[in-house]
């Protein structure tokens, strides 16, 4: 038996997917929206939003993402909690499959976010969301007039350090090499603020602190030495992974994996992005949120344009020889 086909399969669940089944919902579009086991996106791993407009006090991440959740279901959207294992962006109706069960959508949304990248420590684990974040816009407020520490040596790093020197006493950034490999101008800002300072050739061994985080022991590759840095907050500067598996080698994606798109379209007709997996630039909740809008509304448009289409077809009169 053939599968029934959606007009709008979404697959994510973050702000950018969400917010695209709000839209769609309303659109009358039915969406099917794939959430993951992991559902939420990074705002599940933050403890309190307060750059989220529309909550003067904050919002807890994983509450905030609730509401989306609950709005998205309100609206019709079918919410399945399972991970997708396997696209088919070839031919429309487009497959999407959970393991064996399979699914096909005349338009596919895709808003599968993008991970950060973490030093895998242990230490770094147990406190992620109590003083241990990958987002310092995100993050910094909390620490207010303290120490703070940013690893890594790119251009996030010196962005991170950066604004958090506005914020913090102090912000040290740690880098495993004796250079940076951001560009001269990052360097020479981030160098030029009195209140960064650098520990080169040094990496974090352990996050120290009972429920949040208290310090960072550091270790220099060159002595063997080892140090804890005072600290209240750290900041893991070291990239992002967009979550692009399930699509590459079936869609444009650019020299770091993320997908390639002219707004919310991407290189095949009917497959539209959002989110961070094709933002490598802003990666803030409600960036997320409206790119998922402009999705839906571009893949709502399209279907519209399509059904006209089919529906000139059908009605134009059979052309006639002599």
């Amino acid at each position: 038996m053939a599968p029934k086909t959606r007009k709008v399969i979404i697959i994510g669940s973050g702000p950018a997917g969400l917010t695209a089944a709000v839209y769609a919902a309303r659109a009358n579009l039915e969406p099917l929206l794939f959430e993951g086991y992991g559902w939420g996106g990074q705002l599940m791993l933050t403890t309190e939003v307060e750059n989220y407009p529309g909550f003067p006090m904050g919002v807890m991440g994983p509450e905030l993402m609730q509401a989306f959740r609950d709005q998205a279901e309100r609206f019709g959207t079918e919410i399945v909690p399972a991970d997708v294992t396997r696209v088919d962006l070839s031919s429309r109706p487009f497959g999407v499959w959970v393991d064996d069960e399979e699914h096909r959508g005349d338009a596919i949304i895709i808003s599968t976010g993008a991970s950060a990248r973490w030093l895998g420590l242990e230490s770094e684990e147990a406190l992620r969301g109590h003083g241990v974040s990958s987002c310092a816009t995100c993050d910094g407020f909390f620490f207010r007039d303290k120490p703070m520490i940013v690893v890594g040596g790119g251009d996030s790093a010196m962005e991170e350090a950066l604004y958090l020197a506005r914020i913090g006493s102090q912000v040290t950034i740690v880098h495993r090499r004796d250079a940076f490999r951001a560009s001269k101008i990052m360097v020479d800002r981030a160098l030029g603020n009195e209140r960064v300072h650098v520990r080169w050739n040094a990496v974090v061994e352990e996050v120290v602190g009972d429920g949040r985080v208290e310090g960072v022991r550091v270790r220099d590759v060159v002595t063997g030495e080892t140090e804890t840095l005072p600290a209240a907050a750290m900041f893991v500067a070291i990239g992002h992974i967009p979550n692009t598996e399930l699509v590459r080698g079936q869609l444009d994606l650019d020299a770091d994996g993320y997908i390639v798109a002219d707004g919310a379209r991407t290189s095949v007709e009917g497959v539209f992005v959002a989110g961070d997996v094709q933002d490598r630039v802003y990666r803030q909740a409600i960036t997320a949120a409206g790119s998922g809008c402009m999705a839906a509304m571009d893949a709502e448009r399209w279907l519209e344009l399509g059904e006209a289409l089919e529906s000139e077809t059908r009605t134009a009169p059979a052309a006639t020889g002599n």
